[in-house]
């Protein structure tokens, strides 16, 4: 039994949640903060170190620091070196905030040797990695230093390299905008976004230009404002068509476009229109069908799979459970990543939840969860069927739904 001495700092807060009457939702808008973080923190996947962010959970939950964390310090005690690395974003937030070089502007040198255009080639490269890996400590620190690194770089280059800095620049804002998306942190994201959008369109890179749309409009959908998604997507899609229908379109032009439209597919699904939503997917199918494999264009991974993959989404937005079954029995995501994987499957799981198939979906999650476990456990959409499976089977929940619960803080 877990007594006062041995709590975790999580499990304390977790309880003084609770007898506060608090949900995390509640927790998550009292602190601005999301849902996810403070999901993170009461499983101690997400430290909280700095006494400000204490005095914070502290004032929402009504409580003084010292019941959250009895050893904590007075903050003139704070010592730098204690402070435990988080695993937000909080340090590429303030790497945004503000000029991104604004030492250039006044001709200051550069403090810091410039890395080569091969070396920020490489660190572009490991951004993508590390979110792929959910790995946001380091990507947060990476991205901190690689982003004023490259906007200085930009604007004191040699003028034959700057095309290619501009063209890393916008895929480096992409990264960080995919990355806010997935944390939660839709403004942040809209930020990251239309920077690499401006730096795409100075590399003269158009397809980059919609790539950044792209990202733009999956911060929109991730903070519910539909009609500014829909105007991301359907303008970068109303330019695009007409170059498609040329049989010698190339294959990552048609890929992207394939990947908006299963973007607007997804936006008319939430808003229930149905009609759209088959059409956006049957023209992405069709696009499929002409590059005849599944392909990574930027970082989309639009291919027949994933196509599919979105048909399965889609129904279970519009609530059609049977046909997002039906469907998903003919998927095999296996050649995608561990991400995308991870997301079939938890639309696999809300479509059983949608049918009351209680085990099928306990069993989609904790396959899922396997996959990649942060998404499974962090994901509002995860959470919420978690949340409804719970439901359905209290009082007598099972032993593995349970335990999943616990281990993503649901309760």
């Amino acid at each position: 039994m877990t007594t006062p001495d041995t709590k975790t700092a999580g499990q304390r807060i977790k309880e003084l949640r609770r007898a506060a009457g608090m949900s995390q939702s509640d927790l998550a808008a009292a602190m601005g903060r999301s849902e996810s973080w403070v999901s993170q923190v009461e499983r101690g996947v997400q430290p909280v170190e700095r006494l400000s962010v204490l005095q914070s959970l502290a004032d929402a939950l009504k409580v003084s620091v010292r019941e959250l964390r009895p050893d904590a310090a007075p903050a003139e005690e704070v010592e730098p070196e204690e402070v435990t690395k988080s695993n937000d974003l909080d340090g590429l937030r303030v790497a945004l905030t503000g000029h991104p070089a604004l030492g250039s502007l006044f001709e200051q040198p550069p403090t810091e040797p410039t890395p080569s255009l091969a070396d920020f080639r490489q660190k572009v490269d490991e951004a993508w990695t590390l979110v792929h890996a959910s790995s946001y400590a380091a990507l947060s620190d990476h991205l901190a230093k690689l982003l004023p690194s490259i906007e200085t770089a930009v604007r004191c280059a040699p003028a034959g390299e700057r095309t290619e800095l501009h063209a890393l620049r916008a895929k480096a804002y992409q990264v960080a905008a995919a990355s806010f998306t997935r944390q939660d942190q839709a403004d942040a994201a809209w930020i990251a976004a239309d920077r690499a959008l401006q730096a795409a369109e100075l590399a003269g890179q158009p397809l980059e230009v919609v790539a950044s749309l792209f990202r733009m409009a999956h911060a929109f959908m991730r903070q519910q404002h539909m009609e500014q998604a829909e105007q991301a997507a359907s303008s970068a899609a109303a330019v695009m068509a007409p170059r498609t229908e040329a049989p010698a379109c190339p294959p990552e032009e048609l890929s992207l476009f394939g990947a908006m439209n299963l973007v607007l597919a997804v936006i008319n699904a939430r808003e229930g229109n149905r009609g759209r939503t088959h059409r956006h997917i049957e023209r992405a199918r069709g696009i499929a069908a002409r590059l005849g494999g599944d392909r990574n264009d930027f970082d989309t991974e639009f291919g027949p799979t994933n196509v599919e993959i979105h048909a399965v989404s889609t129904a279970v937005e519009l609530g059609d459970a049977g046909f997002a079954l039906e469907v998903a029995q003919q998927v095999d995501p296996s050649g995608l990543s561990p991400e995308r994987q991870a997301r079939f499957l938890l639309d696999v799981a809300r479509a059983h939840a949608q049918r009351r198939h209680v085990g099928e979906a306990t069993a989609a999650l904790l396959e899922a969860e396997t996959l990649a476990p942060e998404q499974i456990h962090d994901h509002h959409l995860a959470r919420e069927v978690i949340r409804d499976l719970i439901q359905l089977s209290d009082p007598r929940v099972p032993e593995p739904l349970r335990n999943l619960a616990e281990r993503s803080a649901v309760g």
